[in-house]
């Protein structure tokens, strides 16, 4: 029997691929300033709304509930840096949460909402969260898996007994100027399915994500969505 070794390289066997769509120029800039840069201009217009009811949250509402949310994170000790978690389902306070961490220079964990108890405390731990946000209904387990991982304080979207709420955590003030390098500082810290293996946190910095919706509205501009 002959072994068969791997393929010998061949110049006629290469190829080159290109896009069809034209480069993308990634501006130097934080990604929440890129997302919400123009929604001031738009005021009243619906900037999210919630499928299962309808609710609408205005591009200028938007503005206003990020920054005073990052604000109020401030307050309570999120610095440039820190990692916040969210566990929760689709919401349009999840934007909010999203961009009020950016706003800070700190990093936001997006975890699966429908992790178990030990999943959600790996995470956590691994990420080394300080503040978790979730929703009344996944309450018990969060508390149960912030017990296992570390201290954590814990914020509901939605209101529920014993824990402040997005609502009680917004302060009315600006909140403070913080130097962000869009290139290298993290925004968001997702974690891998873990297939192979444990999960494991992506750092993903403001250029890696502004780089993507550049490169889907080269895709299908937004007026076409």
């Amino acid at each position: 029997m002959t072994a068969v070794g791997p393929a010998a390289y061949s110049p006629a066997r290469t190829m080159t691929f290109r896009s069809p769509y034209p480069p993308v120029s990634i501006p130097r800039v934080t990604l929440h300033d890129f997302v919400l840069g123009g929604a001031a201009a738009r005021g009243d217009a619906p900037a999210l709304v919630e499928g299962a009811t309808g609710r609408v949250l205005t591009y200028g509402q938007l503005i206003d509930q990020t920054r005073r949310l990052a604000a109020g994170l401030s307050r309570r000790g999120i610095r440039q840096g820190d990692v916040v978690a969210i566990w929760s389902p689709n919401s349009p306070e999840y934007a909010v949460v999203f961009h009020a961490v950016s706003r800070l220079g700190a990093i936001l964990t997006t975890v699966n909402p429908t992790y178990t108890v030990e999943e959600l405390a790996f995470q956590l731990k691994d990420a080394g969260a300080r503040l978790l946000f979730t929703t009344a209904a996944l309450l018990d387990k969060a508390r149960a898996a912030a017990d296992a991982a570390m201290p954590i304080e814990i914020i509901t979207i939605d209101a529920a007994d014993g824990v402040p709420s997005l609502a009680s955590t917004l302060v009315d003030a600006d909140p403070p100027a913080v130097t962000i390098d869009p290139d290298n500082d993290i925004v968001v810290l997702p974690y891998s399915s873990g297939t192979t293996g444990l999960p494991k946190g992506v750092m993903l910095t403001h250029r890696n994500l502004v780089a993507n919706l550049l490169q889907i509205d080269a895709m299908e501009p937004a007026e076409m969505r």
